[in-house]
């Protein structure tokens, strides 16, 4: 009782300083409008993000009083995080997204912190949920203005079985970074995850700190990341909604470049420029400029702005990018149901990010990202839904080749070397897609490789692509072998990348994993240079002389270098791996068989 009177006595005395601060400014200085006194007065949200410009200096005063007495009163009366085993407040481990450490008993403790969430949560424990990150925005940044009547944004976390310090330092960090007239709501979406304390621990919490501000709403079976967003977005209320993994921290000023833009032009889906938070010690590490593209897998990856957007000049400029990352999007919430949302035939997570980049620049939108909002995010070595992501990635990226992407959708089947008649995936009933497609009157997929993704390597010029067997060693593939060696192999088959065979139209055999964007390496041309006797993998433009990688090749039949006659073929060798060899010989009648023939050679 001593205390709280104490903590009374100690509030009484700030406001009475206060209003005796405001009573002596009345008497200084013409007298606020009513209006303008409100606006002072219930401006918590710009005193607790530090927005004090365009403030007179002795406003700007009063404003972080007010802030202090309001973090008094919640320190001393509430105390929710210490009920937690957390930690509150502007200072500690981290603090301005430096590296955290742990003392060397605390290191003794916290081994396998990383086992459950990707992360060391026990280091994670003893970083303050209010912490600040580094500003990395270009310097410009913070000179442009916005307009002051900006829409209200519904911010959307999903999480499964993630580390309550990391979901609550999320929002920490949304609250305490987005101006409070800005910030509608913040909705947590638990997609059914096993931890007690993300259960009733997390929503006690969250309604008595933030009362009114936060929904959780919870999933009764395990949907996935995809169809959890969906159920964000019904929930959500403001013009504007804003999906963010639940691992993620605000950068000042993040927030109102993105509503202005997308207040600009509603079709507009801006990402925020991503900083990386190390798992290790929580440090925040400074990501380049990037747009965000993807491989013919359809995995994501950060690729560089266009050249126009170099020539500009001004780091600050939006950056048109094909697709994104996908941990973080904000996008008009009534122009995203119009579009179809996300693909809720998708399972877990992986080619929605790419199917709603190639969705909104064919069907009217467009979608960029901003230099001057940042946002950092952890990149966790361990992944929540399954260890078998690649299958779902699979899946969806096959689901979005056969929807959006024509005559392209070979090259996703190519690139996943798996056939395109039966590759053994159901990738379930895709009619509904389609039938938005062609009722939003979408732009056709050479368009957006022509204006939107430039940069993406193309292999119409393929005949036939896949494993490549020989009659003599039928459980043994062509291989690409260690890439240090620059010489095809034999290897026990097993249907991967370094497996992946392309037989083009100019009679080339191509080799490895597809390169996707021009910047990457491509596929390498199997060549006969004359002097080995052992089929070399070489830069297909550096070898001038064109009939060295050209090759005869029928299903069922030899493989023929047209320059010097001579076939690849498999001789016995106990020396050699797997006691078979890769040689270059005067032909014996060997056959070979490649596994996908799209069309006959000319």
């Amino acid at each position: 009782m001593a205390s709280l009177r104490r903590v009374k006595g100690l509030l009484i005395l700030n406001l009475v300083a206060v209003v005796g601060f405001l009573l002596f400014l009345a008497r200084c200085r013409a007298p606020l409008k009513g209006w303008e006194a409100v606006q002072a007065v219930q401006s918590r949200a710009e005193s607790a993000n530090l927005t004090y410009r365009g403030s007179p200096p002795v406003q700007q005063a009063v404003l972080k009083r007010l802030s202090l007495l309001e973090d008094i009163v919640y320190r001393q009366l509430n105390g929710l995080s210490k009920s937690l085993g957390l930690i509150e407040g502007f200072g500690g481990r981290g603090q301005g997204g430096l590296p955290a450490t742990l003392t060397t008993e605390e290191e003794r403790e916290a081994v396998g912190a990383y086992e459950k969430y990707g992360y060391n949560t026990y280091l994670s424990n003893r970083i303050s949920l209010d912490r600040s990150i580094p500003d990395y925005r270009p310097s410009k940044c913070k000179e442009l203005s916005y307009p002051k009547k900006l829409p209200q944004i519904s911010l959307i976390f999903i999480f499964v079985n993630e580390a309550l310090s990391v979901i609550l330092r999320s929002v920490h960090s949304a609250v305490n970074h987005t101006p409070a007239h800005l910030l509608k709501e913040i909705i947590l979406v638990d997609d059914n995850s096993d931890d007690e304390e993300l259960k009733a621990p997390l929503e006690e919490y969250v309604h008595k700190r933030y009362p009114g501000l936060v929904k959780v709403v919870r999933n009764q079976k395990r949907e996935g990341l995809i169809r959890a967003r969906i159920q964000g977005w019904k929930a959500a209320t403001a013009l504007i909604t804003g999906f963010f993994d639940a691992h993620v921290e605000f950068s000042a000023g993040w927030v109102e470049p993105i509503l202005a833009r997308i207040k600009e032009d509603r079709k507009r889906i801006i990402l925020p420029s991503i900083d990386n938070i190390k798992h290790e010690t929580f440090e925040v590490q400074r990501y380049e400029n990037s747009a965000h593209g993807y491989s013919w897998e359809l995995w994501c990856m950060y690729i560089s702005p266009l050249k126009e957007w170099w020539d500009q000049g001004d780091p600050t400029l939006p950056i048109r990018t094909p697709a994104m990352i996908g941990c973080s999007f904000v996008v008009n919430r009534l122009f995203f149901g119009e579009i179809g949302l996300l693909d809720n035939g998708m399972d877990v997570y992986g080619g929605e990010n790419i199917e709603l980049g190639i969705k909104v620049w064919l069907c009217g939108g467009s979608m960029e990202v901003l230099p001057c909002s940042r946002v950092a995010h952890i990149e966790r070595i361990k992944k929540p839904y399954n260890n078998d992501i690649g299958f779902y990635t699979k899946r969806n990226s096959l689901r979005v080749a056969e929807v959006w992407m024509d005559d392209y959708k070979s090259h996703v089947y190519m690139a996943w070397n798996i056939p395109m008649d039966n590759p053994g995936i159901d990738i379930g009933d895709i009619s509904e897609r389609v039938a938005l497609r062609k009722q939003l009157n979408c732009k056709n997929f050479q368009w957006y490789l022509d204006n939107v993704y430039p940069e993406m390597r193309r292999y119409n010029n393929t005949v036939a692509y896949g494993e490549v067997r020989n009659n003599k060693a039928k459980d043994f593939c062509l291989d690409q072998g260690p890439a240090e060696n620059h010489t095809a192999i034999l290897y026990p088959c097993h249907g991967m990348s370094p497996q992946l065979v392309r037989y083009t139209k100019e009679r080339y055999i191509n080799l490895g994993t597809l390169g996707s964007v021009v910047k990457l390496p491509d596929t390498q041309c199997l060549v006969d240079n004359r002097k080995s006797r052992h089929p070399q993998l070489m830069d297909c433009e550096r070898v001038k002389n064109v009939y060295l990688k050209s090759w005869r090749f029928v299903q069922n039949g030899s493989i023929l270098n047209l320059e010097t006659g001579r076939c690849l073929e498999v001789e016995s060798n106990k020396k050699a791996d797997f006691g078979l060899e890769l040689v270059l010989q005067q032909c014996t009648g060997q056959k070979w068989t490649i596994k996908n023939v799209l069309k006959q050679a000319t």
